[in-house]
Parts: C-alpha cells; sequence; structure tokens
C-alpha cells in the first residue's frame, strides 16, 4: 500500500513497442520531489537521433516536463545523476550540462553504464520544493 505523504506524477510511461514501464514519472515524499531516469526519447517514441548533444538536450526536455508534473522546474534540483554510455562524451555533455544549471549548479554524479535502450545519457534528478 503507498505511502499516504507519497504523491505520485504522470501516467505509467511506455517504452518500446508501447510497452508499459513500471515507475512513475515523478514523484513527491514531503518536500523532494523524484523524478525516474529519463532518457532522449522524443514525441514519436523513439531516441533521439544525432549524438550526445542532441540527446542531452532531448532528456532535459523530458526531466523539465516530469518536474512541471509537480510544478517544479530545474531551479529547484538540488541532485543530479548521471550514467553516460561512453566516457569520451563527457566534456561535449558537460558543455550541454552547464546550459541548464549555469548558477550555481546542484551536486551531481556521473558515471559510464551500459544503457538498457539505445541511447548516449540517462539522467534522474531530485528537487526541493516545499509544499
Amino acid at each position: 500500500m503507498p505511502h499516504p505523504s507519497v504523491i505520485h506524477f504522470g501516467d505509467t510511461p511506455n517504452g518500446a513497442g508501447g510497452q508499459s514501464l513500471p515507475f512513475s514519472p515523478a514523484l513527491r515524499a514531503g518536500d523532494f520531489v523524484f523524478v525516474s531516469g529519463q532518457v532522449a526519447m522524443n514525441e514519436r517514441g523513439e531516441i533521439e537521433p544525432g549524438g550526445i548533444e542532441a540527446q542531452t538536450h532531448q532528456t532535459f526536455a523530458n526531466i523539465k516536463k516530469a518536474l512541471a508534473l509537480a510544478d517544479c522546474a530545474l531551479e529547484d534540483v538540488v541532485k543530479v545523476t548521471v550514467w553516460l554510455d561512453d566516457t569520451r562524451d563527457f566534456w561535449s555533455f558537460n558543455r550541454v550540462y552547464v546550459g541548464y544549471f549555469p548558477n550555481k549548479p546542484p551536486v551531481r554524479s556521473c558515471v559510464q553504464a551500459s544503457m538498457m535502450v539505445d541511447c548516449k545519457v540517462e539522467i534522474e534528478v531530485m528537487a526541493y520544493k516545499p509544499l
């Protein structure tokens, strides 16, 4: 049974082939909002073509949509976790990333990992916005 102070936002997303994925796009627990890992899935349900820069922009567009479900924005983000498919993309990723957090960026972890879908980056965020 879900905890009564936890609020789920958004419909269960669909993955490849329209299969339902078992997670909430965003969840509020008290003053914190957690956004599930986002990839560069575009409006057509396909991974955005192009390199790390195009995929990072699409991933942040998806993060912004998930945050908005909980009435949050990037300015509310306090923690970012990043998984990169290829360590050689690190500096190109950072060039895009800094544009989303130009002043006082949140704390961040960034590691290399094999992705579950054919993408170059996955990002999850935690935001803080008092009720």
